[in-house]
């Protein structure tokens, strides 16, 4: 039986290296994004926290100085939470963007592996047929060659 070929084999070396690649990418792309989600929870806590700081002080004593100071850091915190919340949905975007090169890349990958096994199932039923073939010739000469008694 002759062994088997495919002849696109580099095809799906190359392709499988790509998916693999735009599966690490998007991976990367998924951690980003959860630290970024995790940026912006932690900033939004401290703005929560400054803003009952805040409230809190209100009812005692008024220093403006305090208040500023206070007031500034809020301002701060709260320009942070929006930077926060950018980076935030850039890396939901980038994750989605890189989802879908990883997606295209692993459907590329499945079309080779597919016209792969399409070509051994056709290997396999030509040798099958081949040697089926040389079966029924030998049993075809071993016929042959017996005596005929009548």
């Amino acid at each position: 039986m002759k062994r088997f070929r495919f002849p696109l084999r580099p095809v799906a070396v190359l392709r499988a290296h790509r998916e693999l690649r735009a599966r690490e990418a998007f991976a990367a792309s998924v951690h980003a994004y959860v630290q970024a989600e995790e940026r912006l929870a932690a900033t939004r806590a401290r703005v929560a926290e400054l803003a009952a700081v805040l409230f809190e002080g209100r009812g005692g004593t008024y220093l403006a100085a305090d208040a500023a100071a206070s007031f500034r850091a809020y301002r701060a915190e709260c320009e942070e939470e929006v930077q926060a919340e950018r980076a935030m949905f850039e890396a939901k975007a980038a994750m989605q963007r890189k989802r879908e090169e990883y997606l295209e890349a692993n459907r590329q990958l499945k079309v080779v592996q597919r016209l792969e096994e399409k070509a051994r199932v056709q290997h396999r039923a030509d040798s099958n047929r081949a040697e089926q073939a040389a079966l029924d010739d030998f049993a075809g000469y071993r016929s042959a060659r017996r005596p005929v008694f009548s």
